[in-house]
This record gives C-alpha cells, structure tokens and sequence, in this order.
C-alpha cells in the first residue's frame, strides 16, 4: 500500500482513504477490528476488513496477516 505513515497520513488528509465507507480527512481516526478500509491509490482502489493489531512493528508477512483484501 504506502511505505511510510508520513505517505499514510497524506493519503487520509487528501481524502483518498475511507473508513466503513465514510471520508477519513485526518489520520488519527481510531480503526477497530472489523472496520473496512478503501484506499484509493495511484492506480488502483484496495479494500481491506481489519483483522487484528501487532503490539509492534514487524515485518510485511506479519502485518499481511493483519488484514483480508477484500478487492
């Protein structure tokens, strides 16, 4: 998706990012398990349900496993 949370937070002050179908326009919304998020990016939109939180940074097939692309 995006490398960095600077490159994130961007995304959701542009209005590219929806949380559960409404118009994220800061990036600290609060995400719940459950919530769908859409991300509209260069060239294409990505769908992803949230399916759990890590206590910390890891790698990317640990953070894939946190969310289910419903695209």
């Amino acid at each position: 998706m995006v490398r960095t949370r600077s490159h994130a937070a961007a995304l959701a002050a542009a209005g590219f990012v929806r949380l559960n179908g409404k118009r994220m326009t800061a990036a600290s919304q609060p995400v719940r398990i459950g919530d769908v998020l859409t991300l509209a990016l260069d060239r294409s939109v990505r769908v992803l349900r949230v399916e759990g939180f890590c206590e910390k940074r890891g790698a990317s097939p640990v953070a894939r496993a946190l969310y289910r692309d419903l695209t």
